[in-house]
């Protein structure tokens, strides 16, 4: 595996080597000490999670809080998506700085995003299927998020808002600066 730093501490882009032959391709899509020795961020995953989603559908600005942060390595089995990821630790240089890249079941490019910062995604082509290695389980009192759409992150998604495919909570989320200024 390869491991490239982004621009946001610690959130680090990861590429498995994939062997291909006639019969069709392998790839190691996690090594704990492999990683561990590449980045020395500790990780334990606890939690797998799968997501199918139609084109235009987008997923997030997602989070956990407290005790109940979540660091992810996300990749998409099938399709493709434009990922996204916000840093809220406010002691971090990067503090509400985003970064996001396109991930596909082509180059089997995954994202590690660790905790303390928020996560989402939008769907680039039908039937995409997203996978999520969390470091922590999921808690339903301690969900958080940020609105798509914030001014403050001013992310573009590279599609316009009447495209998107929206769950009625995500349209909801607050600000970044209701939540961190």
């Amino acid at each position: 595996m390869t491991i490239q730093q982004t621009p946001l501490k610690d959130c680090v882009i990861v590429t498995p080597k994939v062997f291909r032959d006639s019969r069709g391709s392998f790839l190691e899509s996690f090594n704990q000490k492999a990683f561990y020795g590449a980045t020395e961020l500790p990780v334990d995953f606890v939690q797998d999670n799968l997501s199918t989603s139609s084109k235009g559908v987008l997923r997030g600005l997602h989070f956990q809080t407290g005790n109940y942060a979540q660091a992810k390595l996300v990749s998409v089995l099938k399709g493709s998506v434009l990922d996204v990821c916000v840093d809220l630790r406010r002691d971090s240089k990067t503090f509400g700085e985003h970064f996001s890249i396109k991930l596909d079941d082509k180059t089997k490019t995954q994202l590690f995003v660790p905790k303390g910062f928020a996560h989402g995604f939008l769907v680039l082509e039908d039937e995409t299927i997203f996978s999520y290695k969390c470091d922590n389980y999921y808690n339903k009192e301690a969900e958080s998020g940020i609105i798509y759409n914030d001014p403050y992150l001013n992310i573009n998604w590279g599609i316009s808002e009447s495209e998107l495919i929206l769950s009625e909570k995500d349209k909801q989320l607050p600000t970044f600066e209701s939540l961190f200024k």
